[in-house]
C-alpha cells in the first residue's frame, strides 16, 4: 500500500492534483497512511 500510494501521489502531481491521504480499510480497521507518517 505504501509503494502504491507514493506512485499514485507522483501521478497525481503530474496532473496538478495533490493527494492528501490514503486510507486503508480492512478487517474492521481503518488506517490513515498520513496519520502513521508513511505518506
Amino acid at each position: 500500500d505504501i509503494r502504491v500510494t507514493k506512485d499514485l501521489a507522483e501521478a497525481a502531481k503530474l496532473l496538478g492534483v495533490e493527494l492528501l491521504d490514503h486510507v486503508v480499510i480492512g478487517r474492521g480497521e481503518v488506517t490513515s497512511l498520513k496519520d502513521r507518517g508513511l505518506f
